[in-house]
C-alpha cells in the first residue's frame, strides 16, 4: 500500500477567534495532488499550516509521516516552496538569490551555488541568471520562485497558483516544467490553484476545500475509468418505444417528447449499440452529442454537496 503523502488528523486553524481550517480529516496519496476550493477555502492556510507556519489550534498533520506539530524543522527540509506572492529580496541576482534559498534548505555554500545555477538552467533562465530580478518579466519572476523551489531536490512540492498573472505561452511552459518534474518520479507535487485546467492537467488527485472544510478528495484516474457517458439524442420514428429499449440495456434514458432523449450509458454499452438498437426498431438517430463528466462537473457538485450540507 502506497504510504500517504499528507496526512490530516482533526487538524484545525483559527485566526483572530475565528475558524479558517475547520476538523480536516483524510489520508491523500498521489505523485501529483491538486488543491482546488472558491477564494478564501483555506488553500494556502492549509500549505502555510502543513509548512509550519501557522500553529493548529487542533488537531494535527503529517507531511511524508512527519509530524507539523514536532517535527517542522525535518518537513522543511524535505519540501519546497513556491509562494503565490512574490518575496525577493530587491537588488539581487537570480543566481544569488537562489543560491541563499539553496544554503538556508541546508546545503553548504559551494554546493548551493552549483545547484542554483542548474536549478536556473533547467528552468530556461541560465541566460539571465545574473540579472537582477526586478528587471524580470512575471513569467520570469515565477521560474524563478520555481528555481528556488526545486534547488535542494525536495521529496514535496508545493505550488501556491504557479501559473499565474501568466500569458498562455508562459502558462504553456510552466505547465511543461511541472509535467516534467512529476515525471521524473522522485518528488511528490501539491498544486494549489483556482485554474480547473491546471490541475486537470498536471494532478492525479484532487482534495477540494469549501469553507476550510474538505469537501472532495477523488482519484481522477479513477473518475476517468469509471466516468459515464451522457448523450443528447434527437431522433425520428420508432413509435415511442425506443426509450424504453434503451433503459432496457441497463441506461438511464430521458424522453422529453419522443423525439429529444437523454441517455447515460451503462458499462459495457456504448454507442454502437444504441445505432444497432435504433436500426433494429426502425429509428433514425438524427443527431448525437455526448461528453463525460469533467474535473468542473466534480468540483460544481462538490460545491452543491457542501452548500446542502451548511
Amino acid at each position: 500500500m502506497t504510504a500517504p503523502v499528507i496526512e490530516l488528523e482533526r487538524l484545525g486553524v483559527r485566526f483572530g477567534g475565528r475558524p479558517i481550517l475547520k476538523g480536516l480529516e483524510g489520508r491523500i496519496s498521489g505523485r501529483a495532488i491538486g488543491l482546488l476550493g472558491p477564494n478564501g477555502a483555506g488553500k494556502t492556510t492549509l500549505i502555510h499550516t502543513l509548512l509550519g507556519f501557522h500553529p493548529p489550534h487542533e488537531g494535527t498533520a503529517r507531511v511524508l509521516g512527519q509530524d507539523i506539530r514536532t517535527d517542522a524543522r525535518r518537513i522543511r527540509a524535505l519540501v519546497g516552496y513556491m509562494p503565490e506572492n512574490e518575496t525577493f529580496v530587491a537588488g539581487m541576482s537570480a543566481v544569488r538569490l537562489v543560491r541563499l534559498m539553496a544554503e538556508l534548505s541546508g546545503l553548504p555554500p559551494e554546493e548551493a551555488t552549483e545547484r542554483a545555477h542548474e536549478a536556473l538552467f533547467y528552468v530556461g533562465l541560465g541566460e539571465a541568471r545574473y540579472r537582477k530580478v526586478e528587471t524580470f518579466s512575471q513569467g520570469m519572476k515565477q521560474l524563478v520562485k520555481l528555481a528556488q523551489a526545486i534547488v535542494h531536490a525536495p521529496r514535496l512540492l508545493f505550488l501556491d497558483e504557479p501559473t499565474n498573472g501568466l500569458d498562455p505561452p508562459a502558462r504553456e511552459r510552466m505547465l511543461r516544467l511541472i509535467g516534467e518534474i512529476r515525471d521524473r518520479g522522485d518528488v511528490h507535487l501539491v498544486l494549489s490553484s483556482h485554474l480547473l485546467r491546471d490541475v486537470e492537467e498536471v494532478c492525479d488527485t484532487v482534495l477540494i476545500l469549501k469553507d476550510g472544510r474538505a469537501v472532495v478528495f477523488c482519484d481522477l484516474e479513477e473518475e476517468r475509468r469509471a466516468n459515464r457517458m451522457f448523450l443528447d439524442l434527437e431522433i425520428r420514428g420508432g413509435e415511442g418505444t425506443f426509450a424504453e429499449a434503451v433503459s432496457a440495456l441497463g441506461c438511464e434514458c430521458a424522453d422529453h417528447d419522443g423525439i429529444r432523449l437523454k441517455v447515460v450509458l451503462s458499462n459495457g454499452v456504448g454507442v454502437a449499440r444504441l445505432y444497432e438498437l435504433a436500426r433494429e426498431r426502425g429509428v433514425q438517430i438524427r443527431r448525437l452529442t455526448y461528453r463525460r463528466d469533467s474535473l468542473q462537473d466534480i468540483f460544481m457538485k462538490a460545491m452543491e454537496q457542501a452548500d446542502g450540507g451548511l
